[in-house]
């Protein structure tokens, strides 16, 4: 069975930096397609950024050229590096996987961590 770890969120000021990792065990992480989901209170989970088993990469509009989604194969482990963060990008922040390619509906992944607040001040 697949176990997904997140670390890294916190509280950080608006502007500032953040990066997550998330740390997979159990199962064949380099044949995964990994991504990044977050949920905001009272709202839905909405996708951040996926990566795929080669390395292609998705992102929301929102987040593209402030966030970076990478992964790490012999660590087992997909990063999220957060730049210019803004008071909007405030909630949990959950690391997927999925066998396959990388996707934007979180109905598709298989296997997800317990998440990483990430809470950011104006």
């Amino acid at each position: 069975q697949v176990q997904l770890v997140e670390s890294g969120g916190g509280l950080v000021q608006a502007g500032g930096s953040l990066r997550l990792s998330c740390a997979a065990s159990g199962g064949a992480f380099s044949t995964y397609a990994m991504a990044w989901f977050r949920q905001a209170p009272g709202k839905e989970r909405e996708f951040v950024a996926a990566v795929s088993r080669n390395r292609d990469t998705d992102y929301r509009d929102s987040v593209k050229g402030r966030f970076t989604i990478s992964r790490d194969n012999i660590k087992n482990t997909v990063y999220l590096q957060m730049n210019s963060l803004k008071p909007e990008d405030t909630a949990i922040y959950y690391c997927g996987g999925r066998i396959g390619y990388g996707s934007a509906r979180y109905s598709t992944y298989d296997f997800w961590g317990r998440g990483t607040q990430v809470t950011v001040s104006s």
